[in-house]
């Protein structure tokens, strides 16, 4: 890592359910940022402002255009990680934005999409080579989309960074899956691993902290759960346990 990485970061994972209004959910999400405006990052769940609506894409794709101005504005010194449904000229995709400084510094569609949700009859699929770590301010990021945190293949992608960045909409019969794998790759890659997913009544929760030893910080109770992310843990890790 770089010297100019700071030593520690304070980070929250939202967890709150996505209700009918697309306005209502972005005032929560809004209202959040608000609460955790000491945080340096905060990462929401996946298309937590306007669900999975397969009906009414056109109109999603829509308000997630104008939430995505009224995030840059709110967004100055934190780091805002969600995913929206969005237009890519005629195709609506799955997109990650990751906000800072008032504008969006990386975006990722999500590539292994969720065939029983039906996510492969409505979305276009990303490209794979454009999961990679990605640096902001002596910090390396990468992202992975809840279903791609599946595939081992996309783990070897994000080798190397500091901290993976899981949005998610895990269905809650398959939480123990999710907290596993999870678990499972901040310790293979000796990162922390923040994860954020659905407050929705099906959903798993299971939002947590992890540090590269698999230790979590989590509580299904709560809409945020915040924590420190201590890159001196990292480096320890990195020269206790070398991976060469």
């Amino acid at each position: 890592m770089l010297s100019r990485t700071p030593k520690t970061m304070e980070a929250a994972v939202l967890q709150f359910p996505t209700h009918i209004r697309y306005q209502e959910n972005l005032d929560k999400l809004i209202e959040l940022i608000g609460i955790h405006h000491d945080k340096q990052i905060i990462v929401a769940p996946e298309v937590c402002l306007t669900a999975y609506d397969y009906e009414h894409l056109e109109t999603a794709a829509m308000f997630s255009v104008n939430a995505l101005k009224t995030l840059k504005k709110e967004i100055n010194e934190q780091i805002l990680v969600l995913t929206l449904i969005l237009k890519e000229g005629e195709e609506f995709v799955n997109q990650a934005v990751v906000i800072h400084r008032h504008r969006v510094v990386h975006r990722q569609n999500k590539v292994k999409l969720f065939k029983l949700g039906d996510e492969d009859l409505y979305f276009q699929a990303g490209r794979e080579k454009k999961i990679k770590p990605f640096e902001i301010d002596g910090v390396k990021y990468a992202l992975l989309i809840c279903f791609e945190l599946r595939f081992k293949e996309l783990w070897k992608r994000v080798e190397g960074a500091d901290i993976v960045i899981v949005p998610a909409r895990w269905g809650k019969l398959r939480k123990q899956h999710l907290e596993i794998l999870s678990r499972a790759l901040a310790v293979m890659n000796q990162c922390y691993l923040l994860l954020s997913n659905s407050a929705d009544s099906d959903m798993a929760r299971s939002s947590a902290i992890i540090a590269p030893s698999g230790d979590a910080v989590t509580d299904d109770s709560r809409e945020a759960i915040a924590g420190t992310v201590d890159f001196r843990e990292i480096k320890k890790m990195r020269r206790y346990i070398v991976m060469d």
